[in-house]
């Protein structure tokens, strides 16, 4: 069955607007209920299934576990996607079930994570802490999911994580596929013997922190257990603390039983553990905007509000640049702040310490060929000139140290001073004096 949009179902209830995706037992569709004109999406057996001689026993658990997800929407759990209605449509002859669930707008984490890189550990950690305890919910109803890996995690806005498609008769449509595939760098070895117990959903949920924090996929469970593939460490990958380093390695252990053993239990290994951002300034700047453009890597709109804030910190705002003498005694506590959270979120890729460093590789000079070398190391020069502002890179494949970059054009000896090449040394002189 592959309905096509514009179709409608369910007596003319629902219109269909798209496949979303298919897998081996469903087909989910995009729909909307033209009633009340609300986006919902419709999940129901696909056509290879109908012709299963085991279809009607995939039918009656697909009805089974939609029961128990409409239980549990009696007492709806903000990370787990509702259902919202149920229904056969009639097809050839037959009673086609149809589960209707809420329309969750936003990317998944698995897109997020390969459109931007790994995620800032604070981030990371918020969302699989939502999922975490959605998890913990299902377990105490009995209920594992199985399949919780980034593809099924839904991001709402960028800020609230959703546990989408619970893989509905699993249990018995694994029967038919192949090991590979099982070959997933999210899924435990034994799930292939269709073992259901929290342990499963600890490391699905602890191998897809992995990703989030990393980038990288994990080993695969299968070759670890027996080809004796090596599960290297996530922080050979990204800056994080060891604590939170050691909470995946022990939620993916390869036995179930050296695994934690329940959801809370795992999640007390690191959740609400991580460290907090500091916002401090001595003039009271609000660096909340800024932290949360970081935090969603809106690299361009980070960079325009640190200029912004620091013009406001100097006083500046109508002048619209930096004296040489405001940038010799611009606040350290500010300055601080602001690098913390440009290298916290970027995974230590760019902040004004990442281009002290840089600076100093070049001997710290005055001096304008010294100047012109740092421009073409940041990425701010190509072919002998400086690049206007829309030509920077705001993403994190651009150059170690590119961002910020805007402040640097706010700066009074911008014009002037750069031909001298003192414009760097003035700067990170006094990043260095702070002790940033």
């Amino acid at each position: 069955m592959s309905w096509f949009p514009g179709q409608t179902i369910n007596g003319g209830k629902y219109v269909i607007q798209d496949v979303l995706g298919q897998g081996a037992f469903g087909i989910t569709y995009q729909a909307m209920h033209k009633t009340i004109e609300m986006p919902v999406v419709i999940k129901t057996p696909n056509l290879k299934m109908r012709k299963d001689r085991q279809y009607h026993r995939y039918v009656e658990k697909f009805i089974a576990e939609a029961k128990v997800l409409g239980r549990m929407c009696a007492n709806p759990h903000p990370h787990i996607v509702r259902v919202t209605d149920f229904f056969e449509e009639q097809e050839e002859e037959q009673n086609i079930p149809c589960l209707v669930m809420e329309f969750v707008a936003g990317e998944s984490l698995y897109h997020l994570v390969e459109e931007k890189g790994s995620l800032p550990e604070s981030q990371a950690v918020e969302y699989i802490c939502q999922v975490g305890k959605a998890l913990a919910f299902m377990h105490q109803a009995d209920i594992v999911h199985r399949d919780a890996h980034p593809g099924n995690i839904m991001l709402r806005d960028n800020t609230q994580a959703v546990l989408i498609d619970f893989g509905l008769a699993r249990e018995i449509a694994n029967r038919t596929l192949t090991s590979k595939h099982f070959a997933s760098p999210f899924a435990p070895y034994e799930q292939m013997q269709g073992v259901r117990l929290p342990t499963v959903d600890i490391y699905c949920l602890a191998a897809t922190l992995y990703y989030a924090i990393t980038g990288q996929y994990p080993a695969i469970a299968l070759d670890r257990k027996y080809h004796y593939a090596a599960l290297e460490e996530p922080k050979q990958y990204a800056r994080i603390s060891s604590q939170l380093n050691s909470a995946i390695l022990a939620g993916m252990e390869i036995e179930a039983a050296n695994r934690p053993q329940s959801m809370q239990e795992w999640l007390k290994l690191f959740a609400g553990k991580v460290d907090t951002d500091d916002l401090s300034s001595e003039r009271e700047i609000d660096y909340t905007i800024l932290r949360n453009l970081l935090q969603g890597q809106q690299w361009q709109e980070a960079d325009e509000e640190t200029a912004k804030v620091m013009l406001q910190c100097a006083g500046r705002e109508e002048e619209g640049y930096l004296s040489v003498e405001q940038i010799q005694n611009f606040p350290c506590r500010d300055l601080k702040t602001i690098n913390s959270l440009w290298v916290k979120y970027s995974n230590g890729r760019f902040g004004f310490s990442v281009q002290k460093q840089i600076w100093q590789l070049y001997g710290s000079t005055m001096d304008y060929e010294t100047e012109c070398a740092l421009g073409d190391r940041l990425g701010w020069r190509k072919e002998g000139k400086w690049l206007d502002y829309n030509r920077l890179s705001f993403n994190l494949n651009a150059p170690e140290g590119h961002l910020p970059f805007q402040i640097f054009s706010k700066f009074y000896w911008k014009v002037w001073l750069l031909r001298c090449g003192e414009g760097s040394a003035i700067f990170f002189s006094r990043v260095e004096m702070c002790k940033v």
